[in-house]
């Protein structure tokens, strides 16, 4: 705070008048610093942007003109540099007179060079400069000019004597990038931007042989700029760059709004700041700088002010401060509070009860007063390890006291508190309650049974990500006549498989697999799976015999071939006893086409493959479908009996399941019978099949059956 005093009081309309104005007083205290104004009243208090103040200084000459020898015809450069508060104005003095500018070959840059193209004797002299401002006014020291000898014409290669600077500046300003180049011919100078980009010509000019000017800077221009000397007529060229940075001071496009919110709800301001560099923005409530909280929070680079379940405490003037190099800027809204008189007080009793992994139940009771206008509860749920800024919530009717929370993720900490409202404003926000959802046990696992040899299978399952969280897995086993399982056989939660041996071949085996966790166990996955067929299927099909089976394969083909000849022979002679009116032939011809149709093929002679249960492969389906029939159990014991010790057994098998594990979700794999096969009578004499199939293709696959 600056206190009124003689050297420094504030004037009736606020400002602020410095009469002596001082770098630094005897106290060693100093008038520079940045300066801002504060205004206040019963609404809040605001914050001017800042105002830097710094004392006009100029320092010595720290770049003086160098004394030069130059063949006539050629370039003299000359250049002083001093540091000044303004920027000091530079001139040149030519044996003590001012330069004439108006010669076009002498050309002055603000930052303090004199450049005098094609030189001549009469350009010979003393040169020193002269800057100037508010602070001062300095002197450089003296620099001969000797213009030697006339103009050669001696080929000289083009060179760049002097290229751009790096110049950073800021937008409206002013920017000279400086090219001068020597050679003979001379050399032509040009200007192109290293992106590619135009240059453009709005604001643009050149300066002498070869100096870029660009007025009016803008951020755009902002790049890297290449100065090019080409020797006349050829592709000879030297090049030399620089880079320009504009910088722009920090400026809004969205200023933050005076809003006004009722008690409980949520307020948002949004201040958007653009600049070059890219500004800082900083709040302010009632001139201090924003402390966030609970439930004050920035977000998006400090661009989004949220303040959530507002008070009346939280009614002031809030302040956007945008901030970068180049300058600053500010803006301010209002929060005012709605608050009326006569609103429900908070609801009571808020309770929580777990109901499952996922699911909660809240309940609470009426406000203790001013209940006549409620027209509903608003219940706000959210994560107690989350943000308040991800709170959700759920409408609740006048009427109602409780609310089931559903989709909530197990064994999590959940925080309510509930709000009673009215048409005009919401009551106060009840007490909050906290409370934990049920652990969740894992899924099912995915299991498949492979048949290994006549005494192992192997038992594997997918991967368990699918499953949540687990500790393991659990593998039970047991002949199914049997009442006891074998297990559990504890697995950790990174197997796959594991191998069932010492079995016997001659039962069927059930296999079931569950995973846990510290929540318990998951519903379990059941297989059933049979060994039999593994020995069957080595006494049914012993060692190929190659040179038989091609023998039994040609002599098939050629009987299928004369029965097609055969059947095409008995057509052909019923039409030409048709056509002669022979009609009582047709009785001779049926019988010599039963006689003559393709035989059987002997039961002994099929594939060997078995039927197996809710595993039919898609032919099988795809057959039962055509012929409209479902087979059951019952029907397919009565086609085809078994002998009473497997009939005996299949029974214990059934029952067995039946009496199994009636609570688990269970999913059946294959289970292989023993081989049979299926022959329909059909009403017609001669076979029908499916359209593109053969008598061949109706007989099952002969292939491996041994995966559950």
């Amino acid at each position: 705070m600056i206190v009124d005093s003689e050297n420094a009081f504030m004037l009736a309309n606020g400002s602020l008048y410095v009469s002596r104005f001082q770098r630094v007083r005897g106290d060693g205290s100093s008038d520079e610093g940045e300066y801002d104004c504060m205004a206040q009243n019963h609404y809040g208090l605001v914050v001017s942007r800042k105002a830097k103040i710094q004392a006009a200084t100029m320092s010595d000459f720290h770049i003086h003109p160098q004394n030069a020898v130059v063949e006539e015809g050629g370039v003299a450069r000359f250049q002083c540099q001093i540091h000044g508060l303004p920027e000091p104005v530079i001139l040149w003095h030519k044996n003590s007179m001012p330069v004439n500018t108006d010669n076009e070959r002498y050309t002055l840059l603000p930052k303090g060079v004199l450049q005098i193209t094609g030189l001549r004797a009469e350009d010979s002299g003393i040169f020193h400069c002269v800057a100037t401002n508010i602070a001062n006014v300095k002197f450089s020291r003296e620099a001969r000019l000797t213009v030697s000898g006339s103009h050669s014409t001696v080929y000289k290669d083009p060179m760049i004597l002097v290229g751009p600077e790096n110049l950073t500046l800021t937008v409206h300003q002013t920017a000279v990038l400086e090219c001068i180049a020597t050679g003979n011919p001379r050399p032509i100078v040009s200007w192109s931007r290293l992106d590619g980009r135009p240059i453009g010509v709005e604001g643009i000019q050149v300066l002498g042989t070869g100096n870029l000017m660009i007025s009016d800077l803008t951020v755009q221009h902002s790049g890297i700029y290449v100065c090019a000397a080409n020797k006349p007529g050829t592709r000879v060229r030297r090049t030399a760059q620089g880079s320009l940075v504009v910088q722009a001071p920090a400026e809004f496009v969205q200023h933050p709004q005076s809003i006004s919110r009722p008690v409980g709800t949520t307020a948002i301001f949004t201040c958007v700041a653009q600049g070059e560099p890219p500004p800082q923005i900083t709040w302010l409530r009632n001139g201090q700088i924003l402390e966030t909280s609970d439930h004050i929070k920035l977000k998006n680079n400090n661009s989004t002010l949220s303040i959530y379940g507002i008070n009346q405490a939280d009614e002031a003037i809030y302040q956007c401060l945008a901030e970068n190099s180049a300058g600053s800027t500010q803006a301010s809204a209002r929060l005012t509070v709605l608050w009326a008189d006569g609103l429900p007080s908070p609801p009571q009793g808020v309770r929580a009860e777990t109901v499952s992994a996922t699911t909660i139940q809240v309940s609470w009771e009426k406000p203790l007063q001013n209940t006549k206008e409620i027209i509903g509860y608003v219940l706000h749920i959210r994560k107690a390890a989350d943000p308040v800024e991800m709170e959700y919530q759920e409408a609740v009717s006048k009427s109602t006291f409780q609310q089931l929370v559903t989709d909530l993720e197990p064994s999590t900490s959940y925080s309510f508190y509930i709000k009673a409202y009215t048409s005009r404003g919401a009551s106060k926000a009840s007490e909050v309650t906290v409370v934990s959802t049920l652990g969740e046990v894992p899924a099912m696992p995915s299991l498949f049974i492979k048949v290994i040899n006549s005494t192992t299978v192997q038992a594997t399952w997918e991967p368990s990500i699918k499953l949540g969280q687990h500790e393991g897995f659990k593998l039970y086993y047991r002949k199914v006549h049997l009442s006891q399982y074998t297990g559990p056989v504890l697995l950790a939660s990174n197997v796959t498989a594991y191998n069932i041996t010492h079995l016997d071949a001659s039962v069927v085996y059930e296999v079931k697999l569950l995973a846990y966790n510290q929540h318990g166990d998951g519903n379990s996955t059941v297989r059933f799976v049979s060994l039999r067929e593994t020995v069957e299927r080595t006494v049914l099909n012993p060692p190929c015999d190659c040179m038989k089976d091609e023998q039994n394969n040609k002599t098939s083909t050629t009987g299928i071939i004369i029965g097609i000849h055969i059947g095409v022979t008995c057509i052909i002679f019923c039409i030409l006893f048709l056509m002669f009116g022979y009609r009582g032939r047709l009785l001779m011809c049926k019988n010599v086409q039963e006689q003559l149709s393709t035989p059987q093929i002997p039961r002994s002679q099929r594939s060997a493959t078995g039927l197996v249960l809710n595993g039919a492969t898609r032919r099988d389906r795809d057959d039962r479908d055509l012929n409209g029939k479902q087979l059951d159990m019952n029907e397919l014991e009565r086609l085809f009996p078994t002998s009473p010790s497997q009939e005996q057994q299949e029974k214990g098998i059934m029952s067995a399941h039946s009496l199994s594990a009636p609570h688990d979700e269970t999913q059946i794999s294959t289970l292989p019978l023993d081989e049979f096969s299926i022959i329909e009578e059909q009403p017609d004499p001669l076979p029908e099949y499916p359209h593109g199939s053969s008598p061949a293709a109706l007989a099952p696959d002969h292939g491996p059956a041994n995966e559950g």
